[in-house]
Protein backbone atom coordinates (compact mmCIF):
# COMPACT_ATOMS: atom_id res chain seq x y z
CA UNK A 1 0.00 0.00 0.00
CA UNK A 2 1.40 3.41 -1.00
CA UNK A 3 1.22 6.41 1.26
CA UNK A 4 2.42 8.97 -1.28
CA UNK A 5 -0.84 10.90 -1.04
CA UNK A 6 -0.31 11.29 2.73
CA UNK A 7 3.12 12.78 2.13
CA UNK A 8 1.64 15.12 -0.49
CA UNK A 9 -1.11 16.22 1.91
CA UNK A 10 1.41 16.77 4.73
CA UNK A 11 3.63 18.73 2.38
CA UNK A 12 0.79 21.07 1.34
CA UNK A 13 -0.33 21.45 4.95
CA UNK A 14 3.23 22.46 5.87
CA UNK A 15 3.37 24.92 2.95
CA UNK A 16 0.01 26.43 3.95
CA UNK A 17 1.17 26.66 7.57
CA UNK A 18 4.38 28.48 6.53
CA UNK A 19 2.38 30.89 4.38
CA UNK A 20 0.01 31.64 7.25
CA UNK A 21 2.96 32.17 9.62
CA UNK A 22 4.64 34.53 7.13
CA UNK A 23 1.47 36.55 6.51
CA UNK A 24 0.88 36.76 10.25
CA UNK A 25 4.46 37.91 10.78
CA UNK A 26 4.07 40.64 8.12
CA UNK A 27 0.78 41.81 9.64
CA UNK A 28 2.33 41.94 13.10
CA UNK A 29 5.32 43.88 11.78
CA UNK A 30 3.04 46.37 10.05
CA UNK A 31 1.04 46.77 13.24
CA UNK A 32 4.25 47.39 15.23
CA UNK A 33 5.31 49.99 12.67
CA UNK A 34 1.97 51.79 13.03
CA UNK A 35 2.33 51.72 16.81
CA UNK A 36 5.83 53.14 16.42
CA UNK A 37 4.45 55.95 14.24
CA UNK A 38 1.78 56.77 16.85
CA UNK A 39 4.31 56.71 19.69
CA UNK A 40 6.73 58.88 17.74
CA UNK A 41 3.91 61.32 16.95
CA UNK A 42 3.03 61.59 20.63
CA UNK A 43 6.69 62.28 21.46
CA UNK A 44 6.86 64.89 18.70
CA UNK A 45 3.70 66.58 19.96
CA UNK A 46 5.13 66.65 23.49
CA UNK A 47 8.39 68.16 22.23
CA UNK A 48 6.52 70.81 20.24
CA UNK A 49 4.38 71.73 23.26
CA UNK A 50 7.50 71.91 25.45
CA UNK A 51 9.22 74.23 22.94
CA UNK A 52 6.15 76.48 22.80
CA UNK A 53 6.01 76.54 26.60
CA UNK A 54 9.71 77.45 26.82
CA UNK A 55 9.13 80.20 24.27
CA UNK A 56 6.19 81.55 26.26
CA UNK A 57 8.33 81.45 29.40
CA UNK A 58 11.01 83.49 27.65
CA UNK A 59 8.41 85.93 26.32
CA UNK A 60 6.88 86.36 29.77
CA UNK A 61 10.20 86.67 31.58
CA UNK A 62 10.39 90.45 31.11
CA UNK A 63 13.95 89.96 29.88
CA UNK A 64 13.09 90.91 26.31
CA UNK A 65 11.86 94.13 24.80
CA UNK A 66 8.05 94.28 24.47
CA UNK A 67 8.01 93.86 20.68
CA UNK A 68 10.16 90.71 20.74
CA UNK A 69 8.12 89.32 23.63
CA UNK A 70 4.91 89.93 21.69
CA UNK A 71 6.25 88.29 18.51
CA UNK A 72 7.46 85.22 20.42
CA UNK A 73 4.30 84.92 22.50
CA UNK A 74 2.10 85.21 19.42
CA UNK A 75 4.11 82.62 17.48
CA UNK A 76 4.09 80.22 20.46
CA UNK A 77 0.34 80.68 20.96
CA UNK A 78 -0.34 80.08 17.26
CA UNK A 79 1.78 76.91 17.36
CA UNK A 80 -0.06 75.57 20.41
CA UNK A 81 -3.55 76.30 19.09
CA UNK A 82 -3.09 75.44 15.40
CA UNK A 83 -5.33 72.79 13.90
CA UNK A 84 -3.89 69.68 12.25
CA UNK A 85 -3.72 71.26 8.80
CA UNK A 86 -2.01 74.46 9.94
CA UNK A 87 0.28 72.94 12.56
CA UNK A 88 3.32 72.57 10.31
CA UNK A 89 3.11 76.20 9.20
CA UNK A 90 2.61 77.48 12.74
CA UNK A 91 5.54 75.44 14.07
CA UNK A 92 7.75 76.67 11.23
CA UNK A 93 6.72 80.25 12.02
CA UNK A 94 7.68 79.68 15.66
CA UNK A 95 11.10 78.39 14.57
CA UNK A 96 11.64 81.44 12.39
CA UNK A 97 10.50 83.81 15.16
CA UNK A 98 12.88 82.17 17.62
CA UNK A 99 15.79 82.48 15.23
CA UNK A 100 14.92 86.09 14.43
CA UNK A 101 14.87 86.97 18.13
CA UNK A 102 17.73 84.89 19.47
CA UNK A 103 20.14 85.22 16.54
CA UNK A 104 20.35 89.00 16.90
CA UNK A 105 23.91 90.17 17.57
CA UNK A 106 24.52 90.45 21.30
CA UNK A 107 21.18 88.88 22.25
CA UNK A 108 22.57 86.42 24.77
CA UNK A 109 24.85 89.02 26.36
CA UNK A 110 22.00 91.51 26.66
CA UNK A 111 19.76 88.84 28.16
CA UNK A 112 22.44 87.88 30.68
CA UNK A 113 22.90 91.54 31.61
CA UNK A 114 19.16 92.03 32.17
CA UNK A 115 18.33 88.82 33.97
CA UNK A 116 21.52 87.46 35.45
CA UNK A 117 21.32 83.69 35.76
CA UNK A 118 17.58 83.63 35.09
CA UNK A 119 18.07 84.60 31.46
CA UNK A 120 20.62 81.88 30.87
CA UNK A 121 18.37 79.25 32.50
CA UNK A 122 15.45 80.21 30.26
CA UNK A 123 17.69 80.11 27.19
CA UNK A 124 19.09 76.71 28.19
CA UNK A 125 15.55 75.36 28.53
CA UNK A 126 14.63 76.80 25.14
CA UNK A 127 17.77 75.38 23.53
CA UNK A 128 17.05 71.93 24.97
CA UNK A 129 13.42 72.05 23.85
CA UNK A 130 14.37 73.14 20.33
CA UNK A 131 16.92 70.33 20.02
CA UNK A 132 14.35 67.78 21.20
CA UNK A 133 11.91 68.97 18.54
CA UNK A 134 14.50 68.35 15.84
CA UNK A 135 15.26 64.86 17.17
CA UNK A 136 11.60 63.96 17.67
CA UNK A 137 10.70 65.10 14.15
CA UNK A 138 13.50 63.04 12.61
CA UNK A 139 12.47 59.99 14.64
CA UNK A 140 8.82 60.44 13.62
CA UNK A 141 9.64 60.90 9.94
CA UNK A 142 11.85 57.81 10.07
CA UNK A 143 8.97 55.79 11.54
CA UNK A 144 6.63 57.11 8.84
CA UNK A 145 9.15 56.19 6.16
CA UNK A 146 9.46 52.64 7.47
CA UNK A 147 5.67 52.24 7.65
CA UNK A 148 5.24 53.56 4.12
CA UNK A 149 7.92 51.21 2.79
CA UNK A 150 6.21 48.27 4.48
CA UNK A 151 2.82 49.26 3.09
CA UNK A 152 4.18 49.36 -0.48
CA UNK A 153 4.99 45.64 -0.36
CA UNK A 154 2.91 43.52 -2.70
CA UNK A 155 1.62 41.20 0.03
CA UNK A 156 0.39 44.14 2.12
CA UNK A 157 -1.43 45.61 -0.87
CA UNK A 158 -2.91 42.32 -2.13
CA UNK A 159 -4.11 41.20 1.29
CA UNK A 160 -5.49 44.24 3.11
CA UNK A 161 -3.13 43.76 6.06
CA UNK A 162 -3.10 47.47 6.88
CA UNK A 163 -6.80 47.35 7.59
CA UNK A 164 -8.33 50.80 7.75
CA UNK A 165 -5.25 52.47 9.17
CA UNK A 166 -4.56 55.68 7.28
CA UNK A 167 -1.26 56.05 5.48
CA UNK A 168 0.90 58.13 7.85
CA UNK A 169 2.13 61.51 6.62
CA UNK A 170 5.51 63.09 7.18
CA UNK A 171 5.77 66.12 9.47
CA UNK A 172 7.85 68.69 7.63
CA UNK A 173 8.69 71.87 9.49
CA UNK A 174 11.54 74.31 9.69
CA UNK A 175 13.05 73.07 12.93
CA UNK A 176 16.50 74.61 12.77
CA UNK A 177 17.18 75.66 16.35
CA UNK A 178 18.21 79.20 17.16
CA UNK A 179 21.94 79.75 17.58
CA UNK A 180 22.03 80.13 21.33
Amino acid sequence: MSYDWVIDVLFWIAVAFLIVVYVSWRATRLDRLHVRVETARAALDAALVRRAAATLELAASRLLDPATSLVLATAAHEARTADAEGREFAESDLSRALRAAVDQPGFVDALDARGGGDGRAVLDELESAAAKVAYARRFYNDAVSQARIARRKLLIRVLPLAGRAPLPDFFEIDDDPPGI
